[in-house]
């Protein structure tokens, strides 16, 4: 059995009562892990957030798209 986190109602639901839609975050394979779903969001956005300004910094050219598009 899977596990999902409602973040419209802060619940956890299983795979037999979740709701449908864009409110869901999962699958997780415990009840725990889905307990804990928005820190783990929140964790991992932090690191790619580190991780992007880490990018930024070390003089790398996001702009390769627009270089490509002449």
């Amino acid at each position: 059995m899977q596990w999902w986190y409602n973040v419209s109602t802060g619940q956890v639901e299983s795979d037999d009562e979740r709701g449908m839609g864009e409110d869901m975050l999962g699958p997780y394979a415990t009840k725990e892990q889905a307990a804990h779903a928005l820190e783990a969001a929140h964790e991992k956005t932090e690191k790619w957030d580190a991780e992007d300004r880490e990018w930024d910094n070390s003089g790398a050219s996001a702009s390769w798209s627009a270089e490509r598009a002449d």
